[in-house]
């Protein structure tokens, strides 16, 4: 064998192993996050029903802008999947439409998220004071804690989206779309999960 051959061959396995390392590592790390939140969000909502039980329950219609919201994140899900398609085929232009619109989805998720809670306070529906009760507090609780997480969804958007403007993701690297597609995927599961419920216990 070409001893040039071999002499590339030992330079690009250290990068192979670290790269196959960091991928063994990252996503059971970001399992973990994640089962975290859930058991966050399962204890918030079991403590929501007991408080709902006790009485003294104020009954409220959801803002519409949830709905519009909750379609937002939908899509977005969807154009995340074009995100993984096309750098699974190396289409690079894909991949920054893609990426863009997943961002852009999920911006237009936070600005719903802002005027629906405009929304509330017309309705008198308050967090906490004087006029506030336990049943708006705990939706401001429960959709401002998912809105919190989802901060670090966009900010792995756009780490997402400007590699692929630099061409920084291809088929065979893709731990980073992956990564950011599992979780914005959750985010969205965690959302739809928090406006039914919200939606039927009343």
């Amino acid at each position: 064998m070409d001893n040039s051959l071999i002499m590339e061959e030992v330079r690009l396995s250290p990068g192979e192993e670290k790269r196959q390392l960091r991928e063994k590592v990252a996503k059971p790390m970001l399992w973990v996050g994640m089962g975290s939140m859930v058991m966050i969000f399962g204890s918030l909502t079991s403590a929501y029903v007991v408080r709902m039980g006790k009485g003294d329950w104020l009954q409220f219609e959801l803002p519409q802008l949830f709905y519009v919201s909750t379609a937002a994140i939908i899509i977005s899900s969807v154009t995340m999947n074009w995100v993984v398609s096309a750098a699974k085929k190396n289409d690079y232009k894909s991949m920054k439409i893609a990426s863009l619109l997943t961002l852009v989805l999920g911006l237009a998720f936070v600005l719903f998220q802002f005027q629906a809670w405009s929304a509330l306070v017309e309705q008198k529906v308050f967090f906490a004071g004087k006029y506030s009760n336990a049943s708006g507090s705990f939706l401001y609780a429960l959709t401002g804690l998912h809105l919190l997480h989802l901060a670090g969804g966009i900010l792995a958007l756009i780490v997402v989206w400007i590699k692929t403007l630099g061409q920084k993701y291809n088929a065979e690297n893709m731990l980073g779309i992956k990564l950011c597609a599992i979780f914005w995927h959750f985010l969205d599961a965690l959302w739809i999960y928090l406006f039914l419920f919200l939606l039927f216990q009343r």
